[in-house]
């Protein structure tokens, strides 16, 4: 069986852990596609060519330990503009959505992009303020020092980079439920992603 699940949204909302908790449930493969970015990210602040390091990812780079730091978001969010880097990452993720026993992908452009005939799609989002509130928990957890007018205006920061590329700009697809978490349990929005899947999934 064949069944794609696309979640996209900014970060910080809740969209990989609703992916993982989907995943799980109905036995699907998943994949963060952001560590994909993430990975070529960390190559590049380590003196790599961005699309040189696009084209030779391989699946081993995605365990690196160092792709939950901020840094290494930050230079996620820039590569990922870069047209010839997204391009090189499509097949790879693309040939994941279509695997056999279904998958679940999150990201930014999934739903539009990567796999526009993905039989649910999701976008899961939240306010700034919220999303920055969970990212400074993240972070403060890890050990970082910041504060939430610094983690503000990055997120800001991000979703209007994520938004204003020219090649796959982040937005919501015009079939996608949408899933605002800003006042919601995480497991209320689970839920809510679980009973569309399950609708879709019967549907099928």
């Amino acid at each position: 069986m064949k069944f794609t699940v696309a979640i996209d949204g900014p970060a910080a909302a809740g969209k990989g852990t609703i992916s993982k908790a989907v995943a799980a449930h109905f036995g699907f493969a998943h994949l963060d596609t952001g560590l994909l970015y993430r990975a070529v990210g960390a190559k590049v602040l380590g003196g790599a060519n961005a699309v040189d390091a696009a084209e030779m990812l391989m699946p081993a780079d995605l365990e690196a330990g160092n792709l939950r730091t901020a840094e290494v978001a930050e230079a996620a969010s820039k590569v990922a503009a870069i047209p010839e880097v997204r391009r090189a990452l499509v097949e790879f993720q693309q040939s994941f959505a279509r695997r056999s026993g279904g998958a679940v992908l999150d990201g930014r452009d999934i739903g539009t992009v990567i796999c526009p005939e993905a039989e649910v799609k999701l976008f899961v989002t939240a306010t700034p303020e919220v999303r920055a509130q969970r990212r400074l928990l993240e972070l403060q957890a890890s050990g970082s020092e910041t504060t939430f007018d610094e983690v503000l205006a990055d997120v800001l920061a991000r979703d209007a980079r994520d938004a204003g590329r020219a090649d796959a700009p982040m937005k919501v697809a015009e079939d996608a439920v949408l899933i605002d978490t800003s006042e919601m349990e995480i497991a209320d929005a689970v839920d809510a992603a679980l009973a569309e899947v399950e609708r879709r999934r019967d549907l099928a």
